[in-house]
């Protein structure tokens, strides 16, 4: 179940009787604990936390009854720390189970095929992600949980729908802000939704009437400063090599880490080797041949591209690459100085 399918179902008043939330993405999870809220008066809400009771008093708790109200809401935050202690080794290995006191899913087995009417359980388990090694350790906690037949994953957005996001945020906000300053928003955030709503709330209040721009974005937003790097593959792009250097200058004096820099050229001059081998001749050709591909990208994101393919013919694209490869591995040197490794990148890009 998504998120929005929840919040539906909510709305209309078909409250389940247990949910399990999965995830780390807290923007989501936040509008589900609201859309929960709305749905129940203060008084009738109870928080318990599973790295400090055991899961039975939960349970023990769900099955009394209230003489306030006919309808609970029981938030169970640490879900993991329900699941039953392993050895040592596993526990190091999977950070799941054993923070709290240590039990077993029977008695919620038992509960859910007759449970308490009025009462809804939502048990939050957000310490691991969809991907990676959190991925198998995920997977235990919803076993544990299988009794649970509503399962809500809280996923990370996707850079094109937080993008969409973003812009519903912005509108339901009511201010204007430019769509190349809003571009800037979510890639400086890392498609961070939680991030970029605090961020759009505090510009809201900045903007007043007037458009927000991306001189705003850079002045007011933290991580915007790294716009730099879109403003140095420009200046690689012409050959500037004196503009070059002092956007470089730029990016150390406001602390940018140079090593993210130089993954961000590479991931510029990779997909633009890719478009130019592709003979992508427009911007929409751009976005739509990497959507196909599977990393789908908003329009300014595809300008980007595309006037690096504009700039760089494929010989070139094939030396930069090269040349970040070994700036790469420079930085990877016992004590390297940055800063001169990109410098020495540069003169030798725009040789």
């Amino acid at each position: 179940m998504t998120p929005a399918q929840l919040i539906a179902r909510l709305g209309k008043n078909a409250i389940p009787p247990a949910v399990l939330m999965l995830g780390t993405e807290a923007y989501e999870r936040r509008r589900v604990k609201e859309a929960y809220l709305k749905a129940f008066p203060d008084s009738a809400v109870m928080q318990h936390d599973l790295a400090e009771i055991a899961l039975a008093e939960v349970l023990d708790d769900a099955r009394s009854l209230s003489l306030f109200a006919s309808e609970r809401l029981i938030w169970v935050v640490n879900a993991e720390a329900a699941m039953p202690r392993v050895s040592r080794a596993a526990a190091e290995e999977d950070e799941g189970g054993g923070d709290g006191p240590s039990g077993d899913a029977a008695p919620l087995a038992a509960y859910l095929k007759d449970p308490t009417p009025g009462v809804s359980l939502v048990f939050e388990a957000i310490r691991f992600d969809f991907e990676g090694e959190d991925k198998r350790r995920l997977d235990r906690v919803r076993k544990f949980y299988a009794a649970i037949a509503d399962v809500v994953e809280l996923r990370r957005f996707a850079s094109h729908e937080a993008r969409q996001e973003a812009e519903a945020l912005c509108k339901r906000a009511a201010f204007r802000i430019d769509p190349a300053a809003l571009d800037l928003l979510v890639e400086a955030l890392g498609a961070d939704v939680a991030r970029i709503s605090v961020e759009i709330e505090k510009l809201s209040l900045f903007a007043g009437t007037r458009v927000v721009g991306v001189d705003d974005i850079v002045a007011l937003v933290p991580d915007a400063r790294s716009s730099t790097v879109f403003a140095l593959v420009n200046a690689l792009g012409r050959r500037d090599r004196t503009r070059s250097l002092e956007i470089l200058d730029t990016l150390t004096r406001e602390g940018e880490y140079l090593p993210l820099a130089l993954a961000f050229l590479s991931t510029q001059f990779r997909m633009a080797l890719v478009a130019r081998e592709a003979g992508l001749k427009s911007v929409a050709a751009v976005q739509s041949h990497f959507t196909r591909l599977g990393a789908p990208m908003w329009g300014s994101r595809a300008e980007q591209i595309y006037q690096t393919v504009a700039k760089f013919s494929r010989p070139q694209l094939e030396r930069a690459i090269k040349l970040i490869f070994e700036a790469d591995r420079g930085m990877r040197d016992a004590r390297p100085d940055d800063r001169i490794v990109m410098e020495q990148f540069i003169l030798q890009l725009v040789a």
